[in-house]
């Protein structure tokens, strides 16, 4: 595949995220695919982890910023917004529905062998994520070290 198509395919996968079309995945996924961040294996287990998030929060957006590919790897860049709304759990812990909006940007990274994703993974602030959500606050000490981030 080209670089070009690599980046089409990614642009449709994050717009079949953004619109709620899992049948695309079933297009653009490996069975078998590694998704490194949740330590998971299959496209079934991604389609539900997916779900998951849809229903934890419903409006979740995210808006590419940048992308970045070389060979069969493609990096992204996003700003993700949306709302905590509805339960969701992350690594079987469950996490109720706060109402708190959230606005972030994070990297995701693919790897795609002949037209299909077969390895994902992301980096975010995942501190800053529960912080936001309520789960995590800062220490006075936090507090003091990131005064912006601790309000």
């Amino acid at each position: 595949m080209s670089l070009e198509e690599n980046k089409a395919i990614l642009h449709r996968f994050i717009d079949a995220y953004n619109n709620r079309n899992m049948d695309v995945f079933d297009d653009l996924v490996a069975p078998d695919v590694i998704d490194h961040t949740h330590q998971q294996q299959g496209r079934e287990e991604f389609k539900k982890l997916f779900t998951m998030a849809f229903v934890g929060f419903p409006d979740w957006y995210e808006a590419i910023e940048d992308m970045i590919c070389e060979g069969e790897k493609v990096w992204v860049r996003v700003k993700a917004t949306g709302t905590h709304k509805g339960d969701w759990s992350l690594f079987g812990v469950p996490l109720p529905a706060t109402g708190n909006k959230i606005t972030m940007r994070m990297v995701f990274f693919f790897r795609i062998v002949n037209g299909k994703i077969v390895e994902a993974g992301s980096l975010d602030d995942q501190l800053d994520f529960f912080n936001k959500l309520g789960f995590i606050e800062y220490t006075e000490k936090g507090k003091q070290l990131f005064p912006e981030d601790a309000k």
